[in-house]
């Protein structure tokens, strides 16, 4: 069975997508230019992505802007991405605050210069009561990380008394973890080819729908983010989809915004 566009409803649509962006480097590569130069127009995929989301009425987006891992690379490498981190943060915060976009940061971000968390206290600041599109950057993030902290705030409840060991349950943890006030994750997407989540949301994605494609991050724009899509309303709906229906979906959006 196919399904036509018009029957794609908000509830065959994910909630909660996380993408792992990966192939900047490649993408730039391939071009004989810097890895930097891969990294800011991987910016542009950012910037289509989040306008994507919001047009279709995703609720939440999870980007793995900078993984824990991301500090064993080159010194001019890890630089670069501090400094475009920053840029984008000042550059595009008043046009995510325009469009209703609601930005946290998840991670650890004690590692960060003292202008770049400044920087994101501003930022979150700005939009934390925006009611639409809730985008997370993973920033100095890991899965393991993310599991330690609860476990953590968990046994200071319980060495305080306020809690007993039993209590620690997978609700309990899960209340702990980033973004436990929000969606549960429904679709983890993966650019450039690998086929491996990273230590990238390893609790949250217990039950979330993995789609990995050949297509770097520079090059992931509206299409391919519909076959995405697409592939995820066919697993969960158990019928056929292609991406032109998604975005013909979009297109009928536009038109009504």
């Amino acid at each position: 069975m196919i399904l036509t566009a018009d029957a794609i409803s908000q509830q065959s649509l994910p909630k909660h997508v996380a993408i792992i962006m990966d192939g900047n480097g490649r993408w730039a590569q391939a071009r004989k230019r810097p890895r930097a130069y891969g990294h800011k127009k991987g910016v542009d995929s950012v910037r289509s992505a989040v306008q994507f989301c919001s047009k279709l009425g995703i609720e939440s987006l999870t980007l793995f802007a900078f993984s824990s891992e991301n500090w064993r690379r080159p010194e001019d490498e890890v630089s670069t991405l501090m400094e475009l981190f920053l840029f984008v943060l000042s550059k595009e915060v008043k046009k995510l605050h325009k469009n209703n976009v609601k930005l946290t940061i998840i991670g650890d971000i004690s590692r960060f210069p003292a202008g770049l968390q400044q920087k994101v206290a501003d930022a979150e600041q700005l939009t934390e009561h925006n009611s639409g599109l809730r985008l997370n950057i993973a920033a100095n993030y890991g899965g393991r990380w993310d599991i330690m902290q609860a476990a953590q705030s968990l046994a200071e409840q319980v060495a305080d008394g306020a809690i007993a060991a039993s209590d620690i349950t997978e609700e309990a943890i899960s209340s702990q973890l980033t973004m436990a006030d929000q969606s549960p994750l429904d679709l983890l997407i993966r650019t450039g080819g690998d086929y491996r989540i990273s230590n990238f949301l390893l609790w949250q994605a217990a039950y979330a729908e993995l789609y990995f494609t050949e297509t770097l991050w520079p090059d992931f724009n509206e299409e391919a983010f519909s076959e995405a899509l697409a592939c995820y309303v066919s697993r969960e709906r158990r019928f056929g989809c292609t991406g032109e229906q998604i975005k013909q979906l979009l297109a009928e959006r536009k038109t009504t915004s």
